[in-house]
């Protein structure tokens, strides 16, 4: 049997249609600025989300460390969701690369910090003391609350704080095209609020490698010079870039409409182990307590909980047999539907996981522990 990779969107192979278009890629020296193909595809970008200008970079880390690098001087502060990606899974890059600190503020189970709290964060500028806040960044979706889409309501509500502050929004979208359809919304409800942002291809879009950073065009200057300091300047990479305008082209012939297929397996997955014996909620941001869990948290492509199980040993029984899923933060397992997982594979998964489950030792709710993301 073919082994079923839950444990990330990152672990997708490319479509047929990428395979192509990245083959007859037409390249030039992107360094140089005469990539035609990373071009186009920083067009694109910029086009849908509706802003002047994109930046084709090779993660989303990079991505979030260029904006940074292009929004902050030295010495500043960011305020950001203590779970947010930036400020935990990024080896500390705010720190030691853009020499800025980050004021963390609670995640609540919607994915959501308080705006209050938010605004409350801001430095006295007067105060010598202080350091000076220089950003606001939210996550969309929000990876620790078990991928909830955040609206264009309340990004529209905290960069209202942040500009009324001074200071720009920046959106780390890494699953921005799930919020999207999980939404119905436009791309651009949830980016016009912010200053920029950014967005992998490399995870729910299927592409090999890479994320886009969009906004104004001065500042993606600013990030494009960034993107060489940190050693992203690559060369002919329209062999890439042809994914990502492949990933991201209208209708049945993109990746994103189908992002509602993950979606509605992961809701099929979390209602099976719903009702199965030995899981329990995930607790933390993702559904606080330890009761049950709740199928209806599950909005994209996430699924999270807890075994009442030793989760090593849980784990390895599935992978076993020929399924994959991963350690997560506060004791977590977590689960990711992707292009190349089907409605045939979930329901082999909850066969899978029922087996598991019945095989290993029962033990109480497990302790929260933390370990690395993406």
């Amino acid at each position: 049997m073919a082994r079923i990779d839950l444990r990330s969107d990152t672990v997708t192979k490319p479509t047929p249609a990428m395979r192509r278009a990245m083959a007859d890629a037409e390249v030039g020296d992107d360094v140089f600025g005469d990539d035609p193909t990373v071009i186009a595809l920083e067009e694109r970008a910029a086009e849908l989300l509706g802003k002047e200008a994109g930046l084709f970079v090779a993660s989303g880390t990079m991505g979030n460390l260029v904006a940074q690098m292009a929004l902050l001087a030295r010495g500043q502060e960011t305020i950001a969701g203590r779970e947010h990606h930036l400020v935990i899974d990024e080896a500390a890059g705010h720190a030691v690369i853009v020499g800025t600190s980050i004021r963390s503020l609670e995640d609540r189970p919607d994915g959501t910090v308080d705006p209050d709290a938010i605004d409350g964060a801001f430095r006295n500028p007067e105060d010598p003391h202080e350091p000076i806040t220089g950003l606001v960044t939210i996550e969309n979706t929000h990876a620790h609350s078990m991928g909830q889409p955040l609206t264009a309501e309340y990004t529209r509500r905290v960069a209202e704080i942040a500009h009324a502050h001074g200071v720009p929004l920046h959106v780390d979208g890494a699953r921005f095209w799930n919020a999207v359809v999980a939404q119905g919304v436009r791309p651009t409800d949830l980016s016009d609020p912010a200053d920029t942002v950014t967005f992998c291809l490399s995870k729910g879009l299927a592409c090999p490698v890479g994320s886009v950073v969009v906004g104004r065009r001065d500042v993606i200057w600013r990030a494009r010079r960034a993107r060489k300091m940190v050693g992203g300047g690559m060369r002919q990479a329209g062999i890439l870039a042809a994914a990502g305008l492949v990933a991201l082209a209208d209708g049945a012939g993109g990746m994103i409409d189908r992002l509602a297929e993950d979606h509605a397996n992961a809701r099929r997955l979390a209602e099976a182990l719903s009702g199965m014996d030995g899981v329990v909620a995930p607790g933390g941001t993702a559904q606080p307590g330890d009761g049950p869990l709740d199928p209806d948290r599950v909005r994209t492509n996430f699924v999270l909980f807890r075994v009442e199980r030793d989760r090593g040993e849980f784990l390895a029984a599935l992978r076993a047999r020929d399924v994959e899923m991963v350690e997560y933060p506060h004791g977590q397992v977590r689960a990711v539907t992707h292009y190349g997982v089907t409605s045939a594979d979930i329901e082999t998964t909850i066969d899978a996981t029922r087996a598991a489950l019945a095989e290993t030792s029962r033990t109480g709710v497990p302790a929260g522990s933390v370990s690395a993301s993406a």
